[in-house]
């Protein structure tokens, strides 16, 4: 008789792995933008998700972009050809990069949708993403303030011979001159593995 398996422990596909990943970078964006100040505090609203209280934007236009990147994210992850994901913060007044966070991605190619879904249950997943959102909020006390208005820019690199859709730009790696990189914790759904690292300016001040 097949053994009954609770919604938790069912395995992991590679279209569920490619929507956690996702949903991921969703709430880890989010969380760059309020921690980093990109977006006024106001314009943030809270939402449970992993055990945690996070802020995600009330700003019409950057949810609707947010949206998209997300919904390109899965396809392209689901594809198993993007390979990192970067937000790259730079000061409004003259261009410069402050600040590079970095999410290198792994994709297990041998992974199919008609394959045995693999074990690993969503908690210890949903408990690895915590710790890294955690990492993320606690950030602001080594980062330099940000005392400059900032942009933030989305670069997606993905295997070389696919064709970028119109809406993106391609654009260059905008590195940061003399910066330090702290590396973040990471996690896996055993399809998909996320590596973070944060780099930022060093004070020119001794």
């Amino acid at each position: 008789m097949a053994k009954q398996v609770g919604r938790d422990q069912q395995g992991i596909t590679l279209r569920g792995s490619a929507e956690i990943v996702a949903e991921f970078f969703s709430y880890g964006i989010n969380s760059i933008l309020y921690q980093r100040g990109i977006y006024p505090p106001e314009t943030f609203t809270r939402v449970q998700k992993y055990g945690l209280t996070l802020l995600i934007t009330t700003d019409p236009e950057l949810k609707n972009y947010l949206n998209n990147v997300v919904e390109q994210m899965k396809e392209w992850l689901y594809k198993c050809i993007v390979q990192r994901l970067v937000v790259v913060i730079s000061s409004i007044e003259n261009n410069e990069v402050l600040e590079r966070w970095q999410f290198d991605i792994e994709c297990d190619k041998t992974a199919k949708d008609e394959n045995e879904p693999r074990e690993k249950s969503q908690k210890v997943i949903q408990d690895e993403i915590r710790s890294v959102i955690r990492q993320i909020t606690a950030t602001v006390t080594f980062l330099p303030l940000l005392e400059t208005a900032c942009a933030f820019d989305l670069l997606i690199y993905t295997d070389k011979d696919l064709e970028v859709p119109e809406k993106w730009e391609e654009s260059g790696p905008q590195f940061i001159a003399n910066s330090e990189e702290v590396r973040l914790r990471s996690f896996t759904t055993t399809i998909h593995k996320v590596n973070s690292t944060v780099a930022y300016k060093k004070d020119s001040f001794p």
